[in-house]
């Protein structure tokens, strides 16, 4: 079961100061910043995924690539930019269009043929066809609207038209990397009504599309209903979908990649689950910064706060957070400063919680390379570099728990083809 981290541009400063919050004033961060498989004792994923809307920009999205970025990955295709070309030259690079930027529109801003050039161009090993996402299930023997189904069909026609095109193309111009096409669906049958023809066209690795939003009663119903018409041979990928505990039956489904940035995400977006360990989760210890913190600020510049107590309480919190992890800090003394601290910048109260992750202090027995190094850093949850720092960790402990289900990070068979 491959694993595909999908790129947002995320790095991390090295030589990032956490004492005074600031950068090394000569840093240049695509020369500079690293990966995630640059500062993990592990690379945590088996490939890596790469969207035209985050590069370029699609319809009416922007990139998140900058020009200098944007013109250094074309001039040095990804294996190179990613710095995935020596030890980690058994990555996959796999491209797709990005079409949740375009979701809204009626048709897919992008051309099989804009697709082609951009995976020739930056050199990618696999690349899937454009798509146009369908939202809305319909479960067996529920009713569905006349002109929902119609819209629904009308996408999935275009995904399909766009896989022959994109295939024929890919043919006539003898691409070295190998094309995906899309499976989207509105039911368990119409997803297999799609994985029908696409075998048709004569794809052998097929990604499911749209899966994201649903229930995994619903994915589990429609990777069945798959099963049942999927050929001898055509691999399954699923989009943007994270189900540990389902990663076994997937198997047996016939899914034999995936990719997700939830494990990533999770360090900064989640109210509870943000720091991961081989056999828990824990909630991250918030200590906002002052001058970079929006809702504060405008606590600060409304009267509610005092600046300065703001300002002694942040110093104080991570003061106390830092000498804790040197056994110099009674736990109880940081919570109470955490507690007051949280009140000022409008938090919700987490005592209990920051109880926990303080007293298990996960990070002391973690050997992923990161938490070793930065310590209780890791464990805040403050600004773009902890965090980042964070959802790396996340994804070495993820990679764990795959490895667990009994699911080996793939490598090269002898002959050198990928396993």
């Amino acid at each position: 079961m491959r694993f595909f981290f999908p790129d947002s541009q995320d790095q991390v400063d090295p030589h990032f100061d956490f004492l005074t919050e600031e950068h090394h004033v000569h840093r240049i961060r695509q020369r500079d910043d690293r990966y995630a498989h640059e500062v993990l004792t592990e690379r945590p994923f088996d490939g890596l995924l790469i969207s035209k809307a985050i590069v370029d920009g699609i319809g009416k999205g922007t990139g998140h690539y900058n020009n200098s970025a944007r013109g250094r990955l074309y001039r040095e295709q990804a294996r190179r930019f990613f710095r995935l070309h020596e030890e980690h030259a058994d990555v996959v690079i796999m491209g797709d269009c990005g079409a949740f930027s375009y979701v809204a529109e009626d048709d897919p801003p992008v051309t099989p043929a804009d697709l082609i050039n951009f995976y020739r161009q930056t050199e990618l090993d696999w690349g899937v066809s454009p798509d146009h996402i369908v939202f809305g299930f319909v479960r067996a023997g529920a009713d569905a609207d006349a002109d929902d189904v119609a819209e629904w069909e009308r996408r999935i026609d275009i995904t399909v038209n766009n896989a022959a095109e994109f295939l024929d193309l890919h043919a006539r111009e003898n691409c070295q990397f190998e094309p995906i096409a899309v499976a989207h669906g509105w039911s368990a049958e119409s997803y297999a009504r799609s994985v029908e023809r696409l075998q048709t066209l004569g794809y052998q690795r097929i990604a499911m599309g749209g899966m994201v939003p649903l229930r995994t009663v619903d994915i589990l119903a429609a990777l069945k209903e798959v099963s049942g018409v999927k050929q001898p041979g055509v691999d399954l990928h699923l989009l943007g979908v994270t189900r540990p505990d389902e990663m076994q039956t997937f198997a047996s489904l016939g899914v034999t990649s995936f990719d997700s940035t939830s494990p990533f995400r999770q360090a900064f977006k989640d109210a509870t689950d943000n720091y991961y360990a081989p056999d828990t989760t824990y909630v991250a210890v918030k200590v906002p910064q002052v001058d970079g913190n929006a809702a504060l600020k405008r606590r600060i510049s409304s009267g509610v706060v005092d600046q300065r107590a703001a300002q002694t309480g942040e110093r104080t919190c991570l003061d106390l957070l830092r000498r804790y992890d040197r056994d110099e800090a009674n736990c109880e003394d940081v919570l109470d400063a955490l507690h007051d601290y949280s009140e000022l910048a409008g938090l919700k109260p987490r005592h209990e919680e920051y109880r926990r992750t303080l007293g298990d202090r996960p990070w002391k027995s973690c050997r992923c390379g990161i938490c070793e190094t930065v310590g209780i850093e890791v464990i805040i949850f403050r600004g773009s570099e902890r965090n980042k720092r964070r959802g790396f960790h996340n994804l070495a402990v993820f990679r764990q728990w795959i490895a667990a289900l009994g699911f080996r990070s793939m490598r090269p068979t002898p002959d050198g083809a990928r396993a």
